[in-house]
């Protein structure tokens, strides 16, 4: 596929719509700070960026010689600008970093990273506090420890909690209905206050401790109860002094189960990049009170050459710590591109000092160390499973005889039950695996697959329902496609179609697609072997004789993952839709009908059967029905059934 943003040579003229947008958004640019988006002709976000002021920031980008080849391309796509103006560049730079998260534009380095940091939660509105997991957002009367760095971080240290301070962990709808304790009590992992087993002081101490631990108190904590176990021992109370003693071994394994430990910080990230062959991996360690809360990898997305680790490192910060609470003290491998102004956007969210520090000795540096060498680790392997990626599709290449290793694979497959809730999708793959991103759903517009059984002998199945369905989703998804970028200059083209099927499947595909114009798409279908056995699957293609591939062939095991992942959508659209519509009613189709009057209906005949069979006089004395209502709910479900008896005077 052609590059979709050429770069500028000396027959053309530099950019000349980017660079009059430019010029024409400078004459009434303030000199004050803020943010600016350059936007392309659809008016999505190329570039955002951050200045002290406006407009000699931006009056910079006319200066195309003086800029990188980067933003010379983005210079050129340019075709207006938007601009906010904040109090302060430290505003500015946590609202740039807001909108990079939010828009993600091709041009900025970018945190590609969507998924919610799990916390520990402590509810504070129940006589006996609950503590569990959780993600989302804060509620009130509840107290929060975190961030942690996966599910996995959070769930050793529930469990480090639940065996050291015997906390209850189930919902308040399951302790208001235990009669006897659960099998946490009876393996030591709760005290059991469902069934009043401790008492609200005794577990009100508990609670205490907790929170205590949580906060970074353990050694002080371990002097306490091993002063309380010594004290049981000398009264001869050896069941409570065995208890106390496990609950101080249960402290120090988890001392000593944490991989890094920074003696005499209480909260802290570790921040560390590495960068190899044009990728950037950064490992993040959390340490919140004195404990290490796990570590987790993220890769950036940004130009492989131009940016170097400082200006790296400052865009990750500003876009990690957009939505979670930034501690105390950043380390860093790195000393990140404006510091300081970091620094004091961070200050600014945080609501007190936020110090970003460089280690060079000790256990800082020591701690650091260790970061970089996971990121580096986890660069490696995502390297070595990228170039297993590569060699899979170059694999597929061959068999196919493709022109090169496809950038894009796309399959499609579909599901419904009885011509109900029917969807088609479609789920793409590249060098870099599955591309969640550009997964589609399609649900089916035209004539059901197949009519719901009606009363009496079942209707005969109808051949071409497939051939139907996948009609429609390859004209709504290449239809789409011609229509947003005929010159097929983008990436949203694929390099080979697989969809599930012989050879009907694959003479329908090329003759809708024929007829679509898009002829030059290698196709491929895949069917099931005999007794749809997984490994005897035959690949029909144009022009060439079915084959199949050897049973333990790794391209093979690659087309069946594509094929699996495609299947595993479809049911989950599938049933996803087939929810919602249970959830529906035939009431829902009676003009005028809303919610409260569903709900009145509901409330007084049991059912909708019960509405559709009402007689007019019935539904005109239920409570909240009027005559012109009742008779239009009449007529909807027996139009040839005249007015009745409808007293009209």
């Amino acid at each position: 596929m052609s590059d979709p943003n050429p770069p500028q040579t000396p027959d053309s003229p530099p950019a000349p719509q980017g660079l009059a947008a430019i010029e024409r958004a400078l004459a009434t640019l303030p000199l004050a700070p803020g943010v600016y988006r350059m936007l392309d002709a659809k008016g999505d976000a190329l570039y955002v960026g951050k200045a002290r002021s406006l407009k000699r920031r931006v009056a910079a980008y006319t200066q195309l010689s003086r800029l990188p080849e980067r933003l010379r391309r983005m210079v050129f796509e340019t075709r207006s600008l938007e601009v906010v103006t904040t109090g302060s560049e430290a505003e500015a730079l946590l609202l740039e970093a807001n909108l990079i998260k939010r828009l993600r534009p091709r041009f900025n380095i970018v945190l590609r990273d969507d998924k919610s940091y799990p916390w520990l939660v402590m509810t504070e509105d129940h006589p006996f506090p609950q503590i569990a997991k959780h993600r989302g957002e804060r509620r009130k009367g509840a107290s929060y420890w975190g961030p942690f760095a996966s599910a996995w971080a959070v769930n050793q240290t529930l469990t480090a909690l639940q065996k050291v301070f015997l906390l209850r962990t189930c919902r308040d709808t399951v302790f208001d209905s235990r009669t006897r304790p659960c099998l946490l009590h009876q393996i030591k992992r709760c005290s059991a206050p469902c069934v009043e087993r401790v008492s609200k002081e005794d577990y009100a101490a508990l609670v205490r401790e907790a929170k205590d631990f949580l906060g970074g108190g353990i050694p002080s904590l371990q002097r306490k109860l091993a002063a309380e176990m010594e004290e049981a021992a000398d009264k001869l109370e050896f069941e409570r002094a065995a208890s106390l003693r496990d609950r101080i071994r249960g402290l120090t394994h988890v001392q000593g189960s944490d991989r890094i430990n920074l003696d005499g910080v209480n909260d802290a990230d570790v921040v560390a990049l590495h960068q190899m062959a044009g990728q950037s991996c950064v490992q993040v360690f959390f340490f919140r009170g004195g404990r290490n809360n796990g570590n987790r990898p993220f890769f950036l997305s940004h130009a492989k050459a131009e940016q170097g680790a400082e200006e790296v490192l400052g865009a990750f910060l500003a876009q990690l710590y957009d939505d979670l609470p930034p501690p105390p003290l950043v380390l860093v491998s790195h000393d990140p591109k404006d510091a300081p102004l970091l620094a004091e956007a961070l200050s600014l969210k945080a609501g007190r000092k936020v110090e970003i520090h460089r280690p060079q000795r000790g256990e800082k540096r020591a701690a650091m160390d260790h970061a970089a060498t996971n990121a580096r680790e986890a660069i490696e392997r995502r390297m070595a499973e990228g170039a297993a990626q590569a060699d899979l599709l170059a694999g597929v290449a061959r068999i196919f005889d493709l022109p090169a290793p496809p950038e894009r694979v796309e399959v499609y497959d579909n599901s419904h039950i009885m011509g109900t809730s029917a969807y088609g999708v479609m789920i793409a793959a590249g060098p870099s695996g599955f591309l969640k991103s550009a997964y589609r759903k399609y649900a089916i517009k035209g004539p059901a697959p197949a009519m719901a059984p009606a009363p009496g002998p079942a209707p005969a199945p109808r051949g071409g329902d497939d051939f139907a369905m996948m009609r429609e989703v390859f004209e709504r998804r290449f239809g789409r496609a011609l229509k947003e970028d005929p010159g097929r200059a983008g990436e949203s083209w694929p390099d080979l179609v697989i969809i599930d099927g012989g050879a009907g499947q694959l003479s329908a595909a090329r003759e809708i697609l024929a007829e679509l114009g898009v002829d030059d798409i290698p196709l491929v279908a895949m069917a099931k072997g005999p007794d749809r056995d997984a490994g005897r699957e035959w690949f029909h293609q144009a022009g060439r004789p079915p084959i199949q591939l050897p049973p333990r062939d790794a391209v093979l095991y690659y087309l069946q993952r594509l094929r699996d992942e495609a299947h595993r959508f479809a049911i989950a659209t599938h049933r996803t839709g087939r929810s919602k519509a249970l959830v529906r009613s035939e009431l829902d189709d009676v003009p005028g009908v809303g919610a409260a009057l569903k709900r009145k209906l509901l409330n007084h005949f049991g059912s909708a059967r019960g509405v559709r069979n009402a007689a007019l006089a019935d539904l005109e004395n239920a409570p909240g029905i009027g005559p012109a209502v009742a008779r239009r709910i009449h007529g909807h479900f027996h139009p040839g059934a005249g007015p009745g008896r409808v007293n009209d005077s």
